[in-house]
């Protein structure tokens, strides 16, 4: 119990993670591998031997277990944790209902219970903030307390001096607390049922807590109300919160930790049960008397089917049949009505009546296209499923109601998964068809778990067979041996026939499933033109004996056209190798076999199940009817997620706006611009004519690039100025030659001018010489919002940091910042520059340089970095969404795709059917991109015998297609690019494969070579899930030699999620966070792209830094001189 007094301040499912049976090694599989390996001599089978001593020290351990799990609950039932329950956190709430406290004596109870639980848990925390609700809220303190003496005290007097104070209004009294954003704990005590519904304060409450880490611990005390009861419970469901009911009388006391304790004790108990039943078994069943070694085959420690323990109770005992009240449904089915997009709960669909797209118009008077910028003012920017980004009026209340729908939608589709994992479904999935048709695999494989087998046919003829029309059963080994000669009505005596039957089956012989399928394809459904849902329930342990393909054609050929369906429950698949040595006919592990069934019930549009025993809690290793579930609960979560950052934007933007990057501060250029308008021209001097014709001679000779025309005499009446001197155009020659010169000699252009008195002339300089300005302005970037279709090489060319003269060095260093030192005859040493003291000094690659910049320039460069930054994410996030994820960005107006359907892509083809979906729709039809489809193996298949244009027709008609793949074979390459090759017109072709070829690298290289020499035509390669380094390198190869582009989407996820926080944390650290390694071109480079705009970043506020603490010192130094002189 040392142990136990450490862990006390820790909730149950904390504690549990260190003491459940599995993290303390006491499960039955564990059990199973501390045993021996030996050999059967009789049946040459591998069991394991444990000794009596071995299980007899398990068992104690497991005792000692269940004693453990009997001492955390008592000590959790003791003292203030039996009232209040076991409070976790340092910085807690305690919001206490005082609506039902009118009577005396229950209310000094209340106040002694309080008291105490300030005394025994409260008094330990570090923060505490108190606060009392009826129908009005009233708190002790303004904002949480520092525990300490003071402060307990006023807590107390507090607690003494509550009262009744009408209704139980707890919606405000949560809008009050969880405004208190120190508090990490909330205590939430109720003495009756609130004022507002569940679903109010459910919603409330899990919109309060996004992005919040607070443990809500809901307390009813005393209240013998269930709805209050349910309130709480739901409360703490809703947000990952624990619970506790206290009764003083004992009734409706319950409590969430103390209900996993139970849990875990109980599964103890009942593994304890299983062990003792086993052992016995096999004591009196198998091993000679005296022997203490119980052998326990390798099967069970593999797949932990129970295959040695006793008939279940009643198991030869006639059915009780239940008639289900409907008819079941496939999830595919079911979620046609139920699911997001039925409901209309889609978050497009919700979105689209209050979302613009962006509008472009040619402005006549600006002679320019403009773009609309009303979602800067009025609305949020949100990208749309295909890509494109609209204008989204956020309505909040909209939102709020439609996050609610979403919660109630995800718990519908909890409910159905759970109801898929209990009782006969677990085993058999969903039986939906009328017409039923069992296949039984009794196989001599099978022997050992019969009973399992034969139990698991019962509970489905209890359970989902008595509403069904008509069904029959076959059982089959090396022979098939129905039950009936033809489909019979699903009575109860059938049904009762069917179980005596059942009964009677024994396992012989190999898994001859093919003989089973067509008897019932060929007798049971004979007339399956004439019926509609009509259904194979195929029941096994392993493969069959027949090739896969054999199977799978033979499938696809019986059920196309018809109403009729293939289903597979595979029960956790055993070693191949029966108690009497016989091998059978195929052999394979449990994940080829499950490969091998998901094919075979795709060619028969049928669904696949995986069960097992102790796999998790259901037993359910794969269930197509759970998945499909649990896909659209991750969309309403993903939906929720972007409703979510919908609503923290507004928020942002609601509060203080960040200064517009694009609009200069006051007195900046305006400063400028009226301290050059202040300047006055100097006063012309006045002298001879003839002396201003010389100098006007001698500065023509001198510059030889101004003509001055002779100036014609004006009244000094005369209003109108005098034009300036316009010049004498001249030759090409000399144009060429003023050119070449411009930098030496500074063009000037000069007005002469009579004054008034006398002959006097002056002049006036109209142009003035440019100044030489070594050190560049940081230039003011310009990027576009709309995404070009151009790979990450062409688009960089155009925006890139070098080509925005956005580098830090060039920008900030000079030839005249260099640190100058020379040597001083008289001293005998090196004496620095006299500016040298003035400018602050920094080391740049080995060399020092002077930093000659003002801290506004480095403002406005890292304004304008992060700008580019920011722009540099935004694409990445493009090129990481919709189908850009898989096969990269669509290039060129003429392609084509090929597709690697070989056998090793099998476990991937659903989503890459998916994803090309997506591409056919996102990038070739709304880009208007002829294309032509080609898929390859063993055997290539195009999808036309030429390139055709995207519209809807054809769209729907390459998807269609699509849809029917079905990996097998090898993987042909060459091929299959010879063939795409041959297509007239195309531009490049986009290859996507997940492995080697199956000819020589070198040779295909070669073979592309010469044939691109005909054509120039590229090869775009897309690397899939593929781990072999050299099949990549391979990849890399040929879309380099023909100027493709190699893409890879492995580190996609954690790609989008450091581009998210980028964009919401800042770029502030340079080192988190960072980007996966991209071996893909596009990505590669525009994320080297990124890291090098993040350095300039980190140096730029490194030398702004720097330059503040130099002024600082600066400053400090001449007000010490200042106070010297004085």
């Amino acid at each position: 119990m040392k142990k136990i007094q450490s862990k006390k301040v820790q909730t149950t499912e904390e504690w549990l993670r260190n003491y459940s049976l599995e993290s303390l090694q006491l499960t039955l599989e564990h059990l199973v591998n501390e045993g021996n390996i030996i050999l059967d001599s009789r049946s040459g089978v591998e069991e394991r031997e444990l000794t009596e001593e071995t299980v007899t020290n398990f068992e104690a351990r497991i005792s000692e277990v269940i004693e453990l799990y009997q001492q955390r609950i008592q000590w959790l039932l003791k003292d203030s944790r039996k009232v209040f329950g076991l409070v976790i956190g340092t910085k807690v709430g305690l919001v206490v209902d005082v609506s039902d406290l009118s009577d005396r004596p229950r209310l000094e109870g209340f106040q002694k219970d309080l008291l105490f639980f300030i005394d025994e848990q409260l008094c330990y925390k570090k923060q505490l903030y108190c606060l009392s609700f009826g129908t009005e809220i009233s708190p002790l303190w303004e904002s949480p307390k520092n525990v300490g003496v003071h402060v307990l005290g006023e807590a107390r007097q507090w607690v003494q001096q509550l009262a009744p104070a009408g209704g139980c209004n707890l919606l405000k009294a949560l809008k009050h607390v969880l405004t208190m954003k120190e508090l990490n704990s909330l205590v939430i005590i109720i003495r009756s049922c609130p004022d507002q519904s569940l679903e109010i304060l459910a919603d409330y409450v899990q919109q309060c807590m996004l992005g919040r880490k607070l443990l809500v611990h809901a307390v009813t005390y005393d209240c013998g109300s269930p709805a209050a009861i349910a309130t709480v419970k739901t409360l703490a469901e809703v947000i990952s919160g624990r619970y506790h009911c206290y009764s003083s009388k004992g009734e409706n006391s319950d409590s969430s930790d103390v209900n996993l304790l139970l849990q875990e004790s109980q599964k103890a108990k009942d593994l304890l049960k299983s062990i003792k039943q086993t052992f016995q078994r096999r004591v009196d069943g198998s091993l000679i008397s005296g022997i203490a070694d119980v052998g326990v085959s390798t099967e069970v420690a593999n797949t932990a089917i129970p295959c040695f323990l006793p008939k279940p109770p009643m198991h030869e005992g006639p059915l009780i049949i239940q008639t289900p009240c409907f008819l079941a449904r496939a999830s595919a089915d079911w979620l046609k009505t139920n699911g997001l997009q039925a409901k209309k709960l889609n978050l497009y669909q919700v979105l689209a009546p209050n979302a613009f797209s962006p509008v472009e118009e040619f402005v006549p008077i600006l002679q320019k296209t403009v773009t609309s910028t009303l979602h800067e003012k009025a609305m949020m920017q949100f990208e749309w499923h295909d890509g494109t980004v609209k204008n989204v009026h956020v309505d909040l209340p909209m939102l709020y109601k439609y996050q609610k729908l979403l919660a109630k939608m995800v718990r519908i589709y909890g409910k159905r998964i759970n109801w898929l994992s209990v009782a006969s479904r677990r085993i058999w999935g969903s039986v939906c068809e009328r017409r039923v048709v069992i296949l039984v695999d009794m196989s001599v494989a099978n022997s050992m778990c019969i009973i399992r087998i034969q139990h698991s046919l019962r509970l489905l003829l209890e359970e989902q067979m008595a509403n069904k029309d008509c069904f029959n059963i076959i059982a089959f080994g090396s022979v098939v041996v129905p039950w009936q000669l033809e489909l019979v009505p699903s009575q109860p005596e059938n049904l009762q026939k069917a179980w005596r039957w059942v009964l009677s089956l024994q396992c012989s012989g190999s898994r001859n499933f093919m003989s089973a399928l067509r008897r019932a394809v060929e007798v049971d459904f004979k007339e399956k033109d004439k019926h509609k849902s009509q259904g194979l329930y195929l029941l096994t342990t392993g493969i069959p004996d027949q090739e896969t393909h054999i199977i799978s054609a033979y499938v696809a050929e019986a059920c196309r056209g018809f109403d009729l369906r293939l289903h597979v429950c595979l029960f956790s698949v055993m070693e191949d190798a029966d108690s009497s040595g016989v091998i059978p006919a195929r052999y394979a592990n449990p994940t080829e076999t499950a490969i091998a069934f998901k094919e075979i019930v795709q060619a028969a549009n049928g669904r696949f199940h995986w069960f097992g025993e102790a796999v998790c809690l259901s037993g359910i290793f794969e269930s197509d009817d759970i998945t499909v579930i649990v896909s659209e609960m991750e969309r309403a979560k993903n939906y929720s997620q972007k409703c979510a950052f919908l609503v923290e934007s507004l928020k942002q933007r609601s509060g203080n706006q960040p200064a517009n990057p694009f609009i200069p501060e006051a007195g900046s250029n305006v400063d400028i611009t009226k301290q050059k308008r202040s300047q006055k021209l100097p006063s012309p001097k006045p002298t001879a004519l003839s002396l201003a014709r010389m100098h006007i001679k001698d500065s023509h000779s001198a510059e030889k690039n101004t003509s001055i025309r002779v100036v014609v005499w004006r009244p000094t009446s005369a209003k109108a100025e005098i034009p300036p001197v316009q010049t004498i155009k001249q030759s090409p020659q000399a144009e060429n030659r003023r050119k070449c010169k411009s930098r030496k000699q500074p063009e000037c252009s000069v007005s002469v001018f009579y004054t008034e008195e006398g002959r006097n002339v002056g002049t006036v300089y109209r142009n003035y010489p440019k100044t030489v300005c070594i050190r560049r302005h940081v230039p003011s970037v310009r990027l576009p919002k709309k995404e070009e279709i151009c790979s990450s090489k062409e688009w960089l060319t155009k925006y890139s940091i070098k080509k925005l003269k956005l580098e830090l060095p060039r920008l900030m260093f000079g030839p005249g910042c260099t640190h100058q030192k020379k040597i001083v005859e008289s001293l005998h040493k090196e004496v620095s520059a006299k500016y040298c003291t003035i400018f602050p000094s920094v080391e740049v690659n080995g060399v020092v340089r002077h930093l000659q910049v003002q801290p506004k320039e480095l403002e406005i460069y890292i304004e304008q970095i992060e700008k580019v930054l920011l722009r540099y994410l935004q694409r990445i996030q493009w090129l990481l969404s919709g189908s850009r994820r898989l096969f990269g960005t669509i290039l060129e107006a003429n392609v084509c795709v090929l597709i690697d359907t070989s056998g090793s892509m099998d476990p991937y083809l659903p989503h890459i059917t998916k994803e090309l979906t997506s591409l056919i729709w996102e990038q070739l039809r709304k880009n208007e991109v002829r294309f032509n489809l080609l898929r390859f193996a063993e055997n290539t298949e195009s999808w036309r015998e030429h390139l055709v244009e995207a519209t809807d027709k054809t769209c729907h008609d390459a998807v269609q297609w699509v849809s029917k793949f079905h990996a097998h074979g090898s993987t042909r390459i060459l091929t299959a690019l010879q063939k795409a090759l041959g297509f007239q017109d195309v531009e490049a072709l986009y290859i996507l494969t997940d492995g080697k070829p199956d000819t020589s690298c070198n040779l295909i290289l070669k073979e592309i070579g010469r044939l691109r020499k005909q054509q120039d035509i590229k090869v775009h390669t897309i690397s899939f899930s593929c781990v072999d380094r050299e099949a990549n390198e391979f990849l890399k190869k040929l879309s380099s030699q023909t100027g493709g582009r190699y893409h890879c989407s492995f580190g996609d996820v954690d790609g989008q999620l450091a581009a998210h926080r980028m964009l919401t944390e800042g770029f502030d650290d340079e080192d988190d966070p960072v980007f996966p390694y991209f071996e893909g071109d596009d990505l590669k480079k525009l994320t080297e792209e990124v890291a090098k705009a993040r350095g300039f970043l980190k140096q730029a506020k490194s030398l702004r830094l720097l330059l503040q603490k130099w002024n600082i010192n600066q400053k400090d130094n001449s007000t010490f001189k200042n106070g010297a002189q004085d």
